[in-house]
């Protein structure tokens, strides 16, 4: 079945701003998802992001800004105009009808014939491992299976671009695991241009070739996970991505004895001459410290620029251990073995992976050092 057609299709954000009244949904938003992406739309909960979806799908219409889809500017064109197909985080499958009646229900409406819609509703069904499903009704299905079809009602429109709007939140942690690697079997076979919502920081990290990161209607940073994870541009990046969160520490540059040392309240941290550097050329003098949590490590003894702190809390994850230390009041997390022996109250000290360190201005937010 040919589901895109033979020429680039690109979908363009271009100063797009979106206003419900005084509230600012979409601010200013400027993308480009390449023609056969699979981009990732990631950000908390009433960030913004099931909005741009619903703008580029017709749902909703813009404050100002223009919308592309290929070659076509198309704000003022109907949903059904834009040959982009959606797929929500509900099923909203029709419950009188069985899976092929789902599936063919998007046929019939563009009236085609009984033969085209016979053939595509097998292709699509077997493509999706629904052959011995298409007699069932909805409440027959489980939830892989229903979503499954969702998605089925999609393929078969051959949309130019699909929309998804956080189809796997309702499924539970290992079908969701399992929907994740059909998606990206799916996408890497039929190659259309895919736009994905998520809150969900596993599936974007592990389904998107880039991430879109949006906070308050604004993207925040676009690049690969890896760029978003190792290179956040600010603190609400490295806060947000990665979990558990990175860990924030505050800060005040201040000089004694010809040194630049970073005054953390409960320890002084020592920078390297080239940390130093920059975080003098950024002209600012209260900073955060950020570092991930499996970038501490718990040591026998102090040394240099060595944190002392107490094991609060200590949870086994498996194949790793989280442990919530305290710094003074401060909270830490330490990434570590399952293999290391350790008591809640003991005292420790971390000592800080100084090529994972990142240092961001307090006021501005943005990153003002970090080693590539």
């Amino acid at each position: 079945m040919k589901i895109r057609g033979t020429g680039i299709v690109e979908v363009i954000l271009e100063d797009l701003t979106k206003k419900f009244g005084r509230v600012v949904a979409v601010n200013n938003l400027n993308l480009r998802v390449m023609d056969g992406e699979f981009l990732v739309l990631l950000g908390p909960s009433g960030c913004g992001k099931t909005t741009v979806l619903r703008l580029v799908a017709g749902l909703e219409t813009p404050t100002s800004g223009d919308i592309y889809i290929g070659d076509a500017k198309v704000n003022d064109l109907s949903p059904k105009d834009r040959n982009v197909a959606m797929v929500f985080q509900s099923y909203a499958l029709y419950a009188h009808m069985n899976v092929y009646g789902n599936l063919a229900f998007p046929l019939k409406a563009r009236k085609k014939s009984k033969d085209e819609i016979d053939e595509r509703v097998k292709e699509v069904a077997k493509m999706l491992g629904l052959e011995n499903l298409l007699g069932r009704k909805p409440r027959e299905l489980s939830g892989g299976q229903a979503q499954r079809v969702a998605l089925g009602r999609a393929l078969v429109r051959e949309p130019q671009v699909f929309l998804m709007d956080e189809p796997l939140s309702n499924l539970d942690a290992k079908l969701r695991v399992q929907m994740r690697t059909e998606l990206q079997r799916l996408h890497r076979k039929l190659k259309t241009t895919t736009i994905y919502v998520t809150h969900d920081q596993e599936e974007a990290m592990t389904m998107g070739k880039r991430i879109a990161v949006i906070n308050n209607g604004i993207l925040e940073q676009i690049g690969t996970p890896r760029d978003v994870y190792h290179n956040p541009e600010n603190m609400f990046i490295g806060g947000f991505i990665g979990n558990p969160a990175m860990n924030m520490l505050e800060g005040s540059l201040i000089e004694r004895n010809g040194k630049t040392i970073i005054d953390m309240g409960d320890f002084i941290y020592e920078p390297s001459k080239s940390m130093g550097e920059a975080i003098m050329e950024a002209e600012t003098s209260e900073i955060m410290l950020g570092i991930r949590p499996e970038d501490l490590t718990i040591i026998k003894r102090g040394q240099k620029n060595a944190i002392r702190a107490k094991i609060d809390i200590i949870e086994l994850m498996g194949r790793e251990l989280h442990i919530h230390l305290k710094v003074g009041e401060k909270s830490l997390v330490v990434i570590t073995s399952p293999t290391q022996n350790l008591n809640v109250v003991k005292e420790v000290w971390l000592s800080l992976n100084e090529k994972r360190i990142y240092f961001f201005d307090k006021k501005s937010k943005k990153v003002i050092f970090h080693k590539h």
